[in-house]
């Protein structure tokens, strides 16, 4: 088969990437406009600079929706474009020519790719950053009353042999209550350090301990006990080791959402679901470009009765199944009914699996 790039390679190739781009800024527009008048009230309620929110929050934001939507972005061009040339007879006479139309396929897999290519580097590169300045404008300016929430029955394995234990964790003060730290060597217990809180202290990047209580335990029949009102201590868990969540693991690069996720699944961290979510994420949206283009391609490429607005209305509702069944497939991580790998990439294989098929039966 001759991969050369030809004018049909070209012309397909030229109106997928040209209507996909013009397709995105037109709802990247749209999406702009309904976002400002959902949040105008924040922004003016807390005075927010117009240069804040273009640079800080629409900037960083735009990226973020790019890669969020990109599947549905993909799916609808094909749908558009390759409907119109069907509708015009142009597919038929690509394939009345001699080409094959596993070889008329070739520019629309060429323009996936790069599509792919573009996405991948989003997620890994720019919107890991962009999403850092994002969180922390919607937490100071939009969610800053939403946000505040509480922990109970905290479980970590901060290091090899230590272990913390948090009955409650306040984000209002950043407190947490009826803590307990315990030290194990060789299965035995070495120490362990009570207190009825543990406050943040942000300037020595530690805790501080009230009416705290200490017991060493020795080798014979006696324990070192200790107590006091007041202790300060340098421990590996942070404040923001309560405060992982979906959002805050969108903030960081593939680095060290491989170290978080080794940390947490160290401590036993069951907000680990998130971080795992979110590296699968990264890679299954930019691999259903493919998935997407051959389904929309074998699902348009014949010539209707209905045209362009019937193949585009079943074009949109399954491009929102598509994003429906990603996010629903959270749920299966949430309940621990799947791995977060499995879950991320289910809806990739049940689309792979119905796109298989249509591919095999279009050209009949």
């Amino acid at each position: 088969m001759n991969l050369k790039p030809k004018i049909l390679d070209r012309y397909i190739m030229g109106k997928f990437l040209s209507t996909f781009f013009i397709a995105l800024l037109i709802i990247i527009g749209i999406v702009i406009i309904f976002d400002i008048s959902e949040k105008i009230e924040n922004f003016v309620q807390h005075e927010v600079p117009l240069k804040t929110i273009i640079l800080d929050y629409y900037v960083n934001f735009v990226p973020y929706f790019i890669n969020m939507f990109s599947p549905f972005f993909v799916f609808i061009t094909v749908i558009i474009f390759t409907s119109r040339m069907a509708a015009n007879s142009e597919i038929i006479a690509i394939l009345a020519g001699g080409v094959s139309y596993r070889r008329m396929m070739v520019p629309y897999i060429v323009s996936a790719a790069l599509i792919a290519l573009l996405s991948l580097g989003l997620n890994l590169f720019v919107i890991p950053r962009a999403n850092a300045t994002r969180v922390e404008f919607e937490n100071k300016y939009i969610d800053r009353y939403f946000n505040r929430y509480n922990r109970n029955n905290v479980h970590y394995q901060i290091a090899p042999g230590q272990f913390v234990y948090v009955q409650s964790f306040s984000s209002y003060n950043n407190t947490a209550y009826k803590f307990t730290l315990e030290t194990i060597e060789d299965n035995k217990m070495v120490s362990k350090l009570t207190a009825e809180s543990a406050a943040w202290d942000s300037t020595m990047d530690g805790w501080h301990l009230r009416r705290w209580f200490l017991r060493d335990y020795g080798t014979g029949l006696e324990d070192k006990v200790r107590c006091g009102d007041q202790l300060d201590t340098v421990i590996a868990l942070k404040l923001d080791d309560f405060y992982r969540n979906q959002k805050t693991v969108e903030a960081l690069t593939q680095k060290n959402l491989d170290a978080l996720i080794e940390t947490q699944k160290m401590r036993g961290d069951s907000n680990v679901m998130y971080a795992q979510i979110e590296k699968n994420r990264r890679m299954t949206l930019p691999f259903s470009a493919f998935i997407l283009t051959i389904m929309a391609v074998a699902l348009t490429s014949k010539k209707t009765r209905g045209g362009t607005g019937l193949n585009l209305a079943v074009g949109i509702g399954l491009a929102f199944l598509y994003i429906l069944f990603l996010k629903f497939s959270e749920m299966f991580v949430y309940t621990g009914t799947m791995s977060a790998a499995l879950a991320m990439w289910l809806p990739n294989f049940v689309y792979a699996a119905i796109a298989g098929v249509l591919y095999k039966i279009a050209p009949k």
